[in-house]
């Protein structure tokens, strides 16, 4: 499945130890499967992929079998082509990827882009999702203003010039954005976010997603009860915080952990505080109905 020598190259810098690959409606799915225990499942946002939970995964996977994908169009795994419904079709290859290990029941954890997949898939199949993390979850159509990068994928002929368009400083701009403190963003996590962006079709997939069609399904988040950990960093600026109350106020067994200094990605740029906070709330026997949001200062 892999044609040329920059693919093959790609694919010895990205693929970690306990990277594992299973072949889905024709297509490559890299994913990870470490630990052992109950399992959790973690999904990346925008631009990112499974390494973004890097850090996460040695923790969690101490106390839980922690299993990690590339979305297709993200990562290593193959992009799709011409998605219509892009939350409907992710959800859909969840239930699948799930079903194809075997696993029927299992925690997730979801930044951004991911968080809206974990709400989502919680809502669609209660059954399956005994607890839930949002960290910086999008959903909440009506209330937010599209990022630059999205704004830029609608313009016309943005599948054709994506690549172009896009080059390594430009994407260096994005990611410190997304960081509250953008002194962390370093060559080589540009270098990783880059070549895995222009993998293969993921940047004219990443195009064909932001063009699809969304529903706001937010008014559904009443439905919810699976108990839910809410992180979210107070200088996220492509998510406003706004939305971390807004779920708070929406899901009933929910809470708030706000992180003051960190941006888009906490998993990534407090990776030690956040995991610990999820682990605790995982590990918790009882989640309590109501409770107060906490906020975390970081330099």
């Amino acid at each position: 499945m892999i044609h040329d020598n920059e693919s093959r190259r790609l694919l010895k810098a990205y693929t970690l130890p306990t990277s594992r690959f299973m072949v889905m409606d024709g297509g490559l799915v890299h994913y990870c499967d470490e630990g052992a225990g109950f399992p959790l499942l973690l999904l990346h946002g925008t631009f990112s992929s499974l390494h973004t939970f890097d850090a996460w995964s040695k923790i969690l996977s101490k106390r839980f079998r922690v299993l990690r994908v590339d979305l297709p169009g993200f990562g290593l795994s193959s992009p799709r082509e011409n998605i219509k419904e892009p939350l409907e079709e992710f959800m859909s290859f969840i239930a699948r990827f799930l079903n194809a290990l075997g696993i029927y029941q299992c925690h997730v954890a979801g930044n951004s882009l991911g968080g809206w997949i974990a709400w989502e898939f919680a809502r669609l199949y209660p059954e399956r999702i005994k607890k839930m993390i949002l960290i910086d979850a999008a959903g909440y159509l009506l209330h937010n203003d599209m990022p630059l990068p999205f704004k830029m994928a609608k313009a016309p002929l943005a599948s054709k010039i994506v690549r172009y368009a896009i080059k390594r400083n430009i994407l260096e701009v994005f990611l410190k954005q997304v960081y509250g403190n953008p002194n962390k963003v370093t060559p080589e996590l540009v270098d990783r976010y880059y070549e895995l962006f222009m993998h293969g079709g993921n940047a004219e997939a990443f195009v064909s997603m932001v063009n699809g069609t969304y529903k706001d399904n937010s008014h559904f988040l009443p439905n919810i009860f699976q108990p839910t950990l809410i992180l979210w960093g107070e200088e996220d600026k492509w998510i406003s915080l706004q939305d971390a109350h807004r779920f708070r106020r929406d899901i009933p067994n929910s809470q708030v952990i706000i992180y003051k200094g960190v941006g888009h990605v906490p998993m990534e740029e407090i990776p030690q505080q956040s995991a610990q906070d999820a682990l605790e709330f995982l590990l918790a026997k009882k989640t309590p109905t109501q409770v107060e949001t906490v906020v975390k200062t970081f330099a």
